[in-house]
């Protein structure tokens, strides 16, 4: 496990991401077992020429939360979709990895599709994942960062960021990523609840 957070790479992996998320910022909430916002299951077949910009315009202005997740699933859908077999194959085999709790296999596999297309969103978001349940949150801030170097837009990613800062204690960028998740994504599950919570700690309570 990475513990560089001094004076190392940490800050340059935040200063990255920043650029980013400045101004602003993946689910089950336990302080001990929280994880990355994850792609659903049965997610719906990518059809024609879908315009990725029309459905974040989409999910910003839904409705209700219903509303708000068929949206969301159908970007995620964009996200994981892949014209490479190969691409297809390792990330079938990534999840059998991860589901064997065999993480290291997992961030091997990624890394190999990373290196056979670079683009691809969804490897950079998931070996995030991976190093956050390794509590490499180094490699996880680095990983977070090309994801949203590529897709800024990225709620997944954004959350993500939002619960590594809240775990090194940097409540103040974890309130500026979480609100960032939440310009994009306003229905994001769970969200809401951490920034009420860290507005109170950050910025105090309302008078």
């Amino acid at each position: 496990m990475s513990t560089r957070f001094g004076a190392t790479l940490l800050p340059a992996a935040l200063a990255a991401v920043f650029v980013f998320t400045a101004g602003l910022p993946g689910p089950a909430w336990a302080q001990s077992n929280r994880r990355f916002i994850e792609p659903p299951s049965n997610l719906p077949r990518v059809q024609g020429n879908v315009n990725l910009d029309r459905l974040f315009d989409a999910l910003k202005v839904a409705p209700d939360n219903e509303s708000a997740k068929y949206v969301e699933n159908r970007i995620w859908a964009m996200w994981i979709a892949t014209d490479s077999d190969t691409t297809t194959l390792l990330m079938t085999r990534v999840k059998s990895a991860v589901d064997a709790k065999d993480l290291d296999l997992g961030i091997k596999l990624l890394t190999a599709i990373i290196n056979i297309k670079p683009d691809y969103l969804e490897a950079w978001n998931r070996r995030a994942t991976i190093y956050y349940m390794k509590k490499d949150f180094d490699d996880s801030l680095a990983d977070i960062h090309e994801v949203l170097k590529r897709e800024p837009r990225h709620f997944g990613a954004l959350s993500g960021l939002g619960m590594i800062m809240q775990e090194v204690g940097d409540d103040k960028h974890a309130l500026e990523a979480f609100r960032r998740a939440l310009a994009v994504h306003p229905h994001l599950e769970h969200i809401p609840d951490l920034v009420k919570q860290l507005r109170e700690k950050v910025e105090g309570r309302d008078i």
